[in-house]
């Protein structure tokens, strides 16, 4: 029986290696092919018929012209042209006649979450004075966040490892973080100097079953509302160890390059306050640039240049262009992400914080930008130096390390918000899972 045994473990040791060399080596270049084609996937005909729906006598010369102008976005993969997934609905967020037209068709569409923000937002600004810190409104919340890979994907007795979002503690505007379960027995919490916040757990992938993951947990996010004023600005040390790296480049996505350098000069010609500056290239961006359904980052090589070449940009494409120009400019920002989580509606979001000498770290949310309901200059300018009570903060910066280290190249390689996932043969990508948060409001 012994001998039996070891000659079990003998040919079992011989076989092993041999599947793993059969596993495919990982390729960049696949993978990127995979994931551009994920996003592109709509034929010239698909994306025709949804504008059709609006101009019905659309033209193949209309087209050709919108993606000329970037208003409908392509690429040729394998000698085919292919339309960008969300290329149709799109178009009618970039390109101004087409905004115009929709909005005659059916009206202009105030969102269930425009309508929070509204209600939220004047009171930060009625109760913030009154905190030293500029603190109002808090909100209290218990998350329940899944993620499901689906049955298969992994074969069966693979070890899965996931690293799921969770809130950070070193963010004055988010208190009394409290961890209520895993899913997992074994679970471990992402080093404090990560800046992206997360809880690690493994498990093995079982025959004909889906694989899940979830956490659960309470924390109370505050609004915010500080008080700028250009004569408040003090001069930065710009010898400080702060001021030197969050005025710096950052690899691939906060790069100077001469189009944003010519940018940011003539966007603040003749101003030299830090604040005013700012408000400049807030406002600038604001105009220029509507928000629309963004590529996977990680297909992307400079998202601020692809948001001037594009004329769009979603969340976190128009804050990492609003805090490249920033920091041209001498004004320390940095990237902050994570997601909105208001009683109308939940979804990943993007924003920044810029650095004041003298106050100190100030959020800017570029993307909500000037709100359509902003009824006086409070409320126009409430999203530099203010943000609402509706936020989970997951984030610090971006595309750094994950604790414990991820061995394959993240689904998102930029932000973290949905979660990540990987095994011994490669990443999981989007996909091949799917993602949800329940959330439950303590203070209704």
């Amino acid at each position: 029986m012994k001998t039996k045994i070891i000659t079990l473990a003998l040919m079992l040791a011989v076989l092993m290696p041999a599947q793993a060399e059969k596993r495919e080596k990982y390729s960049w270049d696949k993978d990127l092919k995979h994931r551009l084609l994920r996003d592109f996937r709509r034929s010239h005909e698909e994306v025709k018929q949804y504008i059709q729906r609006y101009l019905p006598y659309v033209t193949d010369e209309e087209m050709n012209h919108w993606e000329q102008t970037r208003a409908l976005e392509t690429m040729v993969i394998d000698g085919r042209k292919l339309y960008f997934r969300n290329a149709g609905p799109n178009l009618f967020r970039i390109d101004s006649a087409c905004v115009a037209l929709k909005e005659y068709a059916e009206g202009p569409i105030i969102s269930s979450s425009e309508k929070v923000y509204k209600e939220n937002v004047p009171l930060i600004l009625k109760e913030a004075s009154a905190s030293l810190i500029g603190l109002a409104q808090p909100k209290r919340m218990r998350i329940h966040y899944t993620l499901t890979i689906v049955a298969d994907a992994i074969p069966a007795g693979e070890k899965i490892r996931c690293w799921l979002p969770y809130p950070r503690h070193d963010v004055p505007r988010q208190q009394d973080v409290k961890f209520i379960s895993a899913s997992e027995p074994k679970y471990k919490f992402s080093d404090p100097s990560c800046v992206h916040s997360t809880i690690y757990m493994e498990k093995k992938a079982q025959a004909g079953r889906e694989t899940q993951f979830g956490v659960t947990f309470e924390y109370t996010s505050y609004g915010q509302r500080f008080d700028l004023r250009p004569e408040l600005i003090k001069p930065y040390d710009t010898s400080s160890k702060l001021y030197k790296e969050y005025t710096s480049e950052r690899e691939k996505h906060i790069i100077f390059t001469p189009r944003l350098r010519r940018l940011a000069d003539s966007l603040t010609a003749g101003e030299t306050n830090p604040l005013l500056k700012a408000k400049k290239m807030f406002r600038w961006i604001n105009d220029h640039y509507p928000w629309a359904s963004a590529r996977e980052y990680s297909t992307l090589e400079n998202i601020p240049m692809y948001v001037l070449e594009n004329n769009h940009g979603d969340c976190g494409q128009v804050t990492l262009l609003f805090v490249t120009l920033c920091r041209i400019c001498g004004i320390p920002a940095h990237f902050q992400s994570g997601f909105m989580v208001n009683p109308a509606n939940w979804d990943m979001h993007d924003w920044g914080e810029i650095y004041f000498e003298g106050i100190g770290w100030v959020p800017v949310d570029q993307s909500f930008g000037v709100p359509a309901y902003a009824r006086n200059e409070a409320e126009e300018w409430f999203y530099v130096g203010g943000i609402d009570s509706w936020r989970l903060v997951v984030n610090s910066d971006y595309g750094m390390p994950l604790s414990p280290k991820k061995k394959y190249p993240r689904s998102e390689t930029v932000d973290f918000q949905r979660g990540e996932v990987e095994w011994a043969g490669g990443n999981i990508y989007f996909d091949q899972w799917d993602y949800n948060m329940d959330i439950d409001f303590l203070d209704n």
